[in-house]
């Protein structure tokens, strides 16, 4: 055979190639099918955390949502006192909230079957047994959340640590708030069914494990000083006029109830006794745009005020675009409304049906900021606080400032247009529906 006969041409190269390549990854495949063979824990430990990592959603829900329909809204709507979720025009009103660009908050769920470990052959006790046992008793749980019908009727109050008869009036307008929101999510759950696992839908809930309190946390709506109180119970001060802004929001001091297990978020919520704090959405709004953008701030200013400034505001400054001091409110509100943000929401100003889900976790009592100070300390003597504590009714930052209010609030709104308020409304209008609140402002 002569030398030039051994030399193999491109073709024959090529061809060489793409066999050894076809070749090496069928044998990596067959090695993947073997290893996962002898080792299933791993693949379960795989789908468990593509689970609860946020990025896939889970359904922990029921498999059949509720769907909230044109008709049931315009039964709802119709059905309330004119004046508090209406224009003058009722048929303007159903069009701009049904053909509106934002979609009506309908969520469905897929069932997401939990496939069981196969059985191995080795001893009980040894690490690979134990592993798998607390992956099946993890599963265990996943299923028990998926079968879990989250609206339920709500607990009756214990009312046996209430002595004194003052509080009979509170005590009255509070199971009319609880009704209210019952029936309105025995209605319409469907609307605040989301395409979440349970770790996000508790993640603003905190927990005080003394006296069983699930406290779920609303800015611009007393959090600061509710804050204050817990760590009072909890025994980390003695009294909450004395615990600075920084170590309530920054000390991290108090539990949440994502810090927990599944098992430690599914018996708490079934045992404790659940609070919410809500606020005007409106007023709300304001007193958020007046503590973030009107004051100094290391973060909100850069983060929030350059963004809404570069796309909001025609021809700015080098200035307000190098620091975005200065946010004007209507420039927020054009950000708030716009589907495509440059900068995305923040909790100051997001909206209570998607913080707290109340239509997913019945709250067993519902506060308002309106009559904060005596539904707090009607809650305190519910759950036994000590009878010295009182919630505090300082203001927690800027306290030369006028506390937002309905005429704080009409003055910052007299710049808008009646479409913008309408379009505020609208994005709001399950918080004005769940909670009864009045529109004085459209």
């Amino acid at each position: 055979m002569q030398p030039s006969e051994l030399v193999m041409n491109p073709k024959q190269v090529f061809l060489s190639v793409l066999l050894f390549g076809v070749a090496g990854l069928l044998l990596f495949m067959y090695l993947q099918v073997c290893i996962e063979e002898q080792h299933p824990g791993r693949v379960e430990k795989r789908r468990e955390q593509r689970a609860t990592s946020g990025w896939e959603p889970v359904n922990y829900l029921q498999s059949t949502p509720k769907i909230m329909t044109r008709e049931k809204i315009q039964e709802h709507i119709t059905n309330q006192n004119p004046k508090s979720h209406m224009l003058k025009d009722p048929k303007d009103k159903l069009e701009n909230l049904l053909n509106s660009k934002r979609p009506t908050r309908v969520f469905t769920e897929t069932n997401h079957s939990q496939g069981e470990a196969p059985a191995l052959g080795r001893k009980p006790g040894s690490p690979t047994i134990q592993l798998i046992e607390k992956q099946q008793g993890t599963k265990i749980l996943f299923r028990k959340f998926s079968e879990t019908n989250w609206a339920v009727d709500m607990r009756p109050l214990n009312k046996s640590l209430v002595t004194d008869s003052k509080w009979k009036r509170i005590d009255a307008t509070q199971e009319k708030r609880r009704s209210f929101l019952q029936e309105f999510c025995k209605k319409y759950g469907g609307v605040s069914r989301p395409q979440s696992h349970v770790f996000h839908m508790v993640s603003r809930i905190y927990v005080e494990d003394k006296h069983k309190i699930l406290y779920c946390e609303v800015p611009k709506a007393g959090c600061s000083n509710w804050k204050r109180i817990l760590m009072v119970l909890n025994g980390l001060a003695p009294s909450a006029y004395n615990i600075s802004h920084d170590a309530v929001h920054y000390g991290k001091h108090l539990k949440k109830l994502d810090s927990f297990d599944l098992k430690g978020i599914y018996s708490r919520l079934n045992t404790y006794t659940k609070a919410v704090f809500v606020r005007d959405p409106m007023e709300r709004l304001v007193s958020a745009f007046r503590d973030k953008f009107e004051h100094p701030n290391s973060y909100y200013h850069p983060v929030f005020g350059k963004a809404i400034i570069k796309k909001y505001r025609p021809n700015a400054c080098e200035e307000a675009l190098n620091n975005g001091s200065g946010v004007k409110f209507k420039e927020f509100i054009h950000y708030l409304l716009d589907s495509h943000r440059p900068v995305g929401m923040d909790i100051h100003w997001e909206k209570v049906s998607k913080l707290c889900y109340p239509c997913l976790i019945h709250y067993d009592f519902v506060g308002k900021f309106e009559t904060l100070e005596e539904d707090a300390n009607y809650f305190l003597q519910l759950i036994g606080a000590p009878k010295e504590l009182k919630f505090p009714n300082f203001k927690d930052r800027h306290s030369s400032d006028k506390r937002t209010n309905a005429q704080v609030v009409g003055q910052y709104l007299k710049d808008l247009t009646r479409t913008e308020r309408q379009l505020i409304y609208d994005f709001y209008y399950l918080d004005y529906l769940m909670f009864n609140y009045t529109t004085p402002f459209l």
